[in-house]
This record gives C-alpha cells, structure tokens and sequence, in this order.
C-alpha cells in the first residue's frame, strides 16, 4: 500500500512496544534473521500462516486441557500429559500444548473423494477435516470400564480389501470392544461407517461418545442434540451422524457441568447439549446384555462439492493394472500395498502429502509422489496431478506453491519429464510454455558470479523447510541444474533446438559452477561429503545435497562426494537404525533414511536393506509413517500422522530394488535381500510389475533356489537397452542381446 512507505510506522510499532513493557519487535526481528543469509523471503506467508493456525489451537489446548485431566482426552494427551509415561513432555513455560509425541492417524476414504477421515491409535475417529470426533467406551453395571485412549494396549491393523478400514480391537477385565472404522459408498454418495461390536461380562453399556476434540486438540462443539426418532444426532443443527439402531439411553452435557464421562451414571436422561464455549459432548447409549455382543453401526455422510460434480471411483477400478508386488516377506508386501493406497487417496486432483496437517499443495512432496504413481502404474492419476501445475506457476515463470522455495522449478521439470520418459507418450502442448518459462527463470534466478562462496548459485531461501536457515542450499542447486537438464530434453524431443541448445550449456555451467563450490567445501571442511550449502559445516541439514545421488543421479554411484556423504549421515545422525533430524523435525525420518538407502543401492551397498528393514519396523500398525518419529514413544512427533511422501518412497525403494535406471542401461533386482532369492519354497515366485521404465514396460518374475531364475517381459519404447542383472551375494550379469531369462550363480 502507498500510504504505508510515508507513514513512520516503524516508529509506532516500536514505541507502543516498549511503553507497555514489551521487547522492541523491529529490533527482535533484525537479530532473528542474522542467523539466516540474507534473502529476499525471510519465511514463506503460507507456513507463517499454517502455524499461526496450529499455535492457535495449541494455545486454546493450553486453556482446557490441563486443567481438565478428569476428562476423557485423546490417545497422545493421555500419553503426552501422563508424567509416569515416557511420552511425557514438561509445560512449563510453554505457552502452547500441541501434540509432539504420538502423531499418528490413518485416513480411510474412497478414490477422488476429497474427505479424508481419520483414525487414531485408539480408534477415534475424525469424519470431517479439521472436526469434532467420535469415540466409542464400553462400562459394566459392576463399574467396570473401558475407554481405548486410557488403556496401555490395544491392538490395529489396516484392512485392504474393497474398502480400507481401520480395526482397533481393545479389552480391560471382561470389556471388549471391536471398532471397524471405513469409507463407503452408499447410492453413489460417500460416507464414513463406523461399526461398532461391544462385549460386557455381566451386562452394561456401549457407549457412542462425541468429542470437541481431535488428535491435534480441542475442535469446539457448540450444540448436539438428538433427534426425535432417536437415531441421529444433529450437530450445531445439521444432520450429522446416524445410528442403525435407536439409542437406549443418551447423555448430554457442557463445559461447565463438564465431560460427559462425568456424567455416564447420571439416571436422567438429556437430549441436547448446549455449550457457548464450544465443549459440548453427548454419549448415545446401547444397552449389553450379559454375554451377548452389541452391534452398533455409526454412518456419517461425506458430502463435499467435489463428490457432488463427480462420482469417486471403487477400489478395484482405481487398481487395475497397477504394477503389483509378490514378495516373501509379509511385512513388506503389506507396506507396499498400503503405500500404493495411501497415494491414491492423497490424489484426488492435486497431490497432498497427508490428509490432516498437510492437506494441502508443495512441488516438493509433489514431484516425489507423482514419481511413485507413475513407478505404480497409475498414470493417469499422475498426468491429472500434473494438469494442475501450469496453473501454479506465476507470469515470471516461478511454479509457485511457497515464497522463498527456490527448489520448485527444478522438480516440476523434472517431474514432467519422467512423465515423458516412463510413459513414452510425447509432451501435451499446454505443458510446453509452462516448462520453457520455468527454465528461463531457473537461468534468470541465480546470482552473478562474483568469487563469493554462492557466486552462481540460487539465492538465499527456505528451501526444504529441515535444512536450517535461510540460506544458498545446494538442494536448491541440484534441482536447478535437473531442471535445466529436464526442460533440454524435452525441447530436443519436441525440435525446439535452439531452447534445447540454450538450456543445456546454462545446466553445465550451473554444474561447474556447483562443483567449484563444492571443490571449496571440501577444501574448508577436508573431506568430500557435501554440505547443505557453501556457508554451513557438516550437518543434519546435509542430508539436501544426497538429492545429487537420488532422485537426480546427476553424479555416479560411486562419486566420493556422495559416497562420503552416506557415511558422515550414517555415522553422525542415525537414530535406532533412521536417519534423525535435528533440525525442525527432531525425529527420526522415514523418507530421508530411504533417500540415503537410495544412494547405498545405485553403489551396489547391501546395506540399503538394512535401512529399509529399519523403516518397515518404524512403519505403525496401520503401516503409516508420520514426517518424524519421536525416538523413544515411536509416535509421531513431526508433521502429519500419515506421510503419503513417505510412503511414495516406499513404493520408489521396491521398485528400484527390482529394477532402474543406470545411465542408459535397466539395472535389476540390484535391492532384493539375498534370502528371498536363495529360498528353497520353489512355489514362492517372487514378481514385479507390470512397471514403467524409461525403455518400456517390464514385469519380472523370479523362480528362487539355489540357482535363482529371473524372467522378464517388455513391451520396449524402442531398442531393448543393455540388462545388467546385480543381485547381492551372486554373480553379476550383463544381457545385450535378445534374451529374456537367466539363471544366477552365486558368488
């Protein structure tokens, strides 16, 4: 605005500041960012934004919870605010009260659906984003009690089948309770079913309970009644959730009066609750007979203006030709399967890297979990993901989903370009503008070469928000010179040769420029691993600069920087077997510990089954991954209970284990743990596909034993490339000619 460049507001702010008491903020401001390079973004709006939101809630958390611990709360509060629980975190000075200890959920819903349910470790379920949700207690006539969230152990696991449920099976002193929590569709209109199986030695009570609560904190509630009939309840007026049979007793109650577990003896019963702070709660009640189950269903309809202009697709459409996974292992089967699943439903239109925290949109998690679902198979969910990109880039060129993240360019290039290459279909002509501006403003974006230690590179910024500091990260960088690299080939496929001309002699120099620097950090520090930027000694935050390895390969499997990069990350910052770190996340990260079992695969390292075994025993019940695992509660402590980056990696690890890309050559079952392999069940085949590469579409299948057969079957591009077959523990294989079989001999 004008007005403001004349108006001394600078000096109002300071005085009002000071003359009640309060640190100078200008001043505050000034000292914060010297510990940040200069930069023309000091923090993206949009995580500004984000985390004045979560603050709030934490804030409101602060004023209810601890001075409510009689209440029944979630799962991590029970855990987080218990002090004899290794889980527990000290308040103090904490002006907020968020959850850092067990950030788990896990989203069941319906391919295209926009609503994304949530499950917590217990059970409770969050129909609605961001919203009020429902639990389930079971209590005797004796006094007897079971509610999920209190107890020390339950059980969960993830159901896929024609829907993905979420089953959370408890029990406590002749108290059982089976909750099945899914999506459906009913008439073509979706909804979330909770069915509910309650047993009671001696008869008693299931209880259906509303919470003004959610696994991030308080989500106020304000009016609850229930209907006339007897079998829904109307949420601040609205038709909300529906019962299959009517209820036996129902209970209400406020913030004052208090939780409505205070109330589960009352005699009298009350049909609505009302509540101006926003803390009403009810419980629907079913009555238990002795030693005869109760079975409740719960339906709450998912009606969101996406499912109005489109029908959601069922499962087994959505799947049909994916390229499937058989492996001995269970536990990496059912990850795999999960994983699969997990990007479908975080696909709708965008891709989103979670379905609560982080339901909304970076190019970053983007380009990683576009990757994953084209490895899968599911290429038209990745070219619809796609189509969104153009509109998310500005005038400049900038493909804009944060200020300050110099990186985007880079990845949305990149991304369509594998698009390209693994589907062999040639670029749509509404994506060729799109990528010749954001490689023009990826050349236009560095700074001059002026003998600085960031002379040529991209400017200071946020980058990926776990590196640190603003700063000149050589993420950044890499991404930059793939971009480059990216938008060459696609302009020499498509004759566009003087762009194609311009941009790769702009990617080489960006290279030498790169290298030059690193040339000087290695200097500075005496050994090859690189920083995560040209000012910054070895670190968490150089976990960035394996990005040059995997995803990009723009250095060979054995280049030392990257080599010696693996060892410092895994001898400096490992965490019960997972990369830990330090920075922002303080937890221990499922998807950067397989970015560097990435880099130990293309280097023929075994020990990149090491890590993922490592990651498949960090994946929940559910087999989730939060962004961040907490080292001692396991839980999540970062970022959104379910990860669907994590799980694109998931899915990226399998496949490169059983085949990639090297150069200009497929490289397969490089990853495959040796046992698998040499297993003696010769009805175990292990297979793979049908799988995109950048050659054709490939499916393997290997016959185990002493003497392992591989078989594959391709539908090439063009010329079959070279076949260089790398199992661990047995002799290595090159195939140049037209064969489609080989026996492997052991080492």
């Amino acid at each position: 605005m004008p007005w403001m460049k004349w108006l001394p507001w600078r000096f109002f702010v300071r005085r009002f500041a000071t003359a009640h008491g309060f640190l100078d903020p200008l001043t505050l401001m000034a000292h914060l960012q010297r510990f940040a390079e200069p930069s023309e973004v000091s923090e993206p709006i949009e995580l500004l934004r984000a985390g004045a939101v979560f603050h709030a809630r934490a804030l409101i958390n602060s004023k209810v919870i601890q001075h409510n611990l009689d209440w029944v709360w979630p799962y991590w509060i029970q855990r987080q605010f218990d002090p004899h629980d290794k889980s527990f975190i000290p308040r103090a000075f904490s002006i907020s009260h968020c959850n850092l200890s067990h950030r788990n959920w896990t989203a069941v819903g319906i391919p295209d659906c926009e609503e994304l349910p949530i499950v917590d470790p217990r059970g409770l379920l969050t129909p609605h984003y961001d919203g009020w949700s429902i639990d389930a207690w079971v209590i005797s006539d004796s006094g007897e009690e079971l509610m999920p969230s209190t107890i020390g152990f339950c059980t969960q696991h993830q159901e896929l089948g024609n829907d993905i449920a979420i089953v959370t099976e408890s029990h406590r002193r002749g108290l059982k309770l089976r909750n099945r929590a899914s999506a459906s569709l009913l008439q073509g209109h979706p909804r979330c079913v909770l069915e509910l199986n309650a047993h009671c030695t001696g008869g008693g009570w299931l209880m259906v309970v509303l919470r003004p609560c959610n696994p991030e904190g308080v989500s106020f509630v304000h009016k609850v009644r229930l209907s006339d009939s007897g079998r829904s309840w109307l949420i601040e007026d609205r038709a909300a959730v529906e019962f299959s049979q009517p209820v036996d007793k129902h209970l209400a109650s406020n913030y004052k009066r208090g939780d409505i577990y205070l109330h589960r003896w009352d005699k009298e019963s009350s049909r609505e609750g009302l509540c101006e702070i926003g803390m009403a709660s009810a419980a629907a009640m079913f009555r238990i007979e002795d030693r005869k189950p109760r079975k409740v269903e719960v339906a709450i309809p998912l009606v969101t203006e996406e499912s109005r202009q489109r029908s959601p697709l069922c499962w087994e459409h959505v799947l049909e030709g994916h390229c499937a996974l058989t492996v001995p292992d269970e536990k990496f089967q059912f990850l795999y399967d999960s994983a699969i699943r997990t990007l479908i439903l975080h696909s709708p239109k965008d891709v989103y890297p979670g379905p609560y925290t982080y339901k909304r949109f970076w190019f970053r998690d983007a380009a990683f979990m576009i990757q994953s679902l084209l490895f899968a198979g599911l290429i038209n969910r990745a070219e619809r993901a796609l189509e969104q990109f153009p509109h998310r880039q500005k005038r400049d060129g900038f493909f804009h989903s944060q200020d300050g993240e110099w990186d985007s360019n880079g990845e949305a290039l990149w991304i369509f370009n594998l698009y390209c290459e693994l589907t062999g279909r040639p670029l749509k002509q509404s994506w060729c503008e799109p990528i010749v501006k954001g490689a023009k403003w990826i050349i236009g974006k560095r700074l001059p070469k002026d003998g600085s230690p960031c002379g040529g590179l991209l400017p200071a910024g946020f980058s990926a928000e776990h590196l640190g500091p603003n700063d000149c990260y050589y993420w950044d960088d890499f991404w930059g010179v793939a971009g480059l690299q990216c938008a060459a080939s696609i302009c020499t496929r498509e004759g566009m040769d003087d762009n194609a001309h311009r941009f790769n002699t702009a990617a080489s120099d960006f290279q030498r420029t790169i290298d030059q620097s690193l040339l000087g950090a290695q200097e500075r520090l005496g050994r090859p691993a690189m920083p995560a930027s040209p000012n910054r000694r070895l670190d968490a935050g150089a976990i960035g600069s394996i990005a040059a390895g995997y995803p990009l390969q723009l250095y060979s499997p054995e280049d030392p920087r990257l080599v010696d990069l693996a060892e410092y990350l895994m001898e400096k910052c490992f965490v019960s077997g997972g990369f830990f770190q330090d920075m922002i996340h303080s937890g221990i990260n499922a998807y950067l510990t397989l970015h560097i079992a990435q880099v130990l695969l293309r280097a023929g390292d075994p020990r990149c089954i090491d890590l993922m075994r490592s990651v498949a025993e960090l994946a929940s019940p559910t087999g989730q991954w939060p962004e961040a695992i907490h080292p001692h509660s396991l839980g999540g402590c970062m970022g959104d209970g379910q990860h669907a980056w994590a799980a694109a990696e998931w899915v990226a690890m399998q496949r490169n284990c059983f085949l990639r890309e090297e150069q200009d050559a497929l490289v397969l079952i490089s990853g495959l743990p040796p046992e698998w392999l040499k297993s003696t069940d010769s009805k175990q085949l292990i297979r793979f596909g049908p799988a995109p590469t950048r050659f054709g579409l490939v499916t393997l299948e290997i016959q185990p034993g002493p003497t392992p057969k591989i078989s594959w079957a391709a539908d090439w591009h063009g010329k079959p490339p070279p076949i260089a077959i790398q199992a661990i523990g047995f002799r290595s294989v090159l195939v140049t000619d037209d064969a489609q079989s080989v026996e492997l001999s052991p080492q």
